[in-house]
């Protein structure tokens, strides 16, 4: 994710970074006796300043990880440089809390690492060779000093945890209501348009229906009217798909519906279908996997599914279809070793109109999601360009 969107974001990212270099170069200019200790605390201001100003110009991981290293080397080296300060070892107990502005876990997790490396380092530097005589302050209690920084690390560990957590459930909360006003949308729209273009396609199909039948037209004229017949009934399956969202059926009949003999119903339909391109579909279902929902449109969202894997699979590639209870849940995952997607198609997936296919209209994969939310369920496309893609259902799971 981009932190610097527009002028605005960076405009005060490089204030607060100009008073973060001003005040560094305070701590090296006030007070501090030109030297050799002087010459690297420069070099380390130097490198850190450039890492924190290159930063928004490129916003990859690189950039983040140097920025992260730059930091953990410049607060070690003024421990080292200044041993007579004891708070630069505060300094150090908080150094992972720098990652966490970047809200990302790998990150978080390797300034963690390395900080305890160099704090191991430091430590057994302090005990074995120094004994206290250019840090007494942590050589006195030095097992205290251990418990203070392992306390300090679980600490950052949990604020990072909950800010993670937090920020995973606002953006669950953000796509779902991205969903719902997606839903609506598409909602109001079928319901102003549909009637209204299905009365007069009608009366267009009926009078090619007419001309089709009547001897007066040549066969060529006559192929022509069956190819705009075609054509009309591709633009009245789109209307149904925009109806059927526009006003689910709320009172249809739930089941107790065993996922092994839709998916099996699903599968042997499907394999001619697959044949066609030599391929093939894997199924692997767990025993007594049962779900509420309506039979038909579980079966519907099976075939919408599984058809996108095998059309999206290569010459002669199969696809693969596992399902099993996963913590009071029925996981149905459906993998295919395609094209795959980037994340910013994944994004779009479900949204009316957006198809990768060249004669999609999206309203599937709409009305996927519509029934897996309709049932309490999840779905989650994972994928990358070239790996394939991986679709996973969850519902909850009915004892048999």
């Amino acid at each position: 994710m981009k932190e610097f969107h527009g002028r605005l974001h960076k405009k005060y990212y490089y204030m607060i970074v100009s008073f973060i270099i001003v005040l560094m170069l305070a701590g090296l200019l006030v007070d501090n006796p030109v030297n050799s200790r002087f010459a690297v605390h420069g070099v380390m201001i130097v490198v850190i300043s450039i890492c924190l100003l290159v930063y928004p110009c490129y916003e990859n991981a690189w950039m983040k990880y140097m920025t992260v290293i730059s930091s953990t080397g410049y607060f070690y080296a003024l421990f080292y440089l200044y041993p007579e300060t004891w708070s630069e070892f505060v300094l150090l107990c908080f150094i992972p809390a720098f990652s966490i502005l970047f809200f990302d876990k790998r990150l978080f997790y390797f300034s963690l690492l390395i900080n305890f490396a160099f704090i191991a380092f430091t430590f057994g530097y302090i005990g074995f060779v120094d004994k206290g005589q250019d840090y007494p302050y942590i050589f006195i209690d030095l097992v205290g000093n251990v418990v203070n920084f392992l306390a300090s690390q679980i600490l950052l560990y949990f604020i990072f945890h909950l800010t993670n957590l937090r920020i995973q459930k606002q953006r669950l909360y953000y796509e779902q209501v991205q969903q719902a006003e997606r839903m609506r949308t598409t909602g109001q729209l079928a319901a102003a348009v549909a009637h209204e273009i299905r009365n007069p396609l009608t009366v267009v199909n009926g009078f090619l229906q007419f001309y089709v039948e009547d001897p007066a037209f040549s066969q060529s004229q006559k192929q022509s009217f069956a190819l705009m017949m075609n054509e009309l009934d591709t633009a009245e399956h789109v209307i149904s798909q925009f109806l059927s969202v526009s006003k689910p059926d709320e009172g249809e009949k739930v089941d107790n519906v065993d996922v092994e003999l839709i998916l099996q119903e699903v599968t042997d339909l499907l394999n001619m279908y697959g044949l066609l391109n030599d391929n093939g579909i894997d199924l692997n279902v767990e025993m007594d996997c049962h779900v509420a929902a309506n039979s038909i449109e579980l079966k519907q969202l099976f075939i919408n599914l599984i058809k996108n894997a095998i059309e999206a699979s290569p010459h002669s590639g199969s696809v693969k279809v596992i399902a099993a209870k996963v913590k009071g849940h029925v996981c149905i995952q459906i993998i295919d070793n395609g094209r795959g997607m980037s994340q910013e198609e994944v994004k779009n997936l479900g949204t009316p109109f957006y198809s990768l296919k060249s004669k999609g209209t999206g309203l599937g994969l709409m009305i996927c999601f519509n029934i897996v939310e309709k049932y309490n369920g999840s779905i989650q496309f994972d994928s990358d360009p070239g790996d394939g893609t991986t679709v996973t259902l969850r519902f909850p799971l009915i004892p048999n």
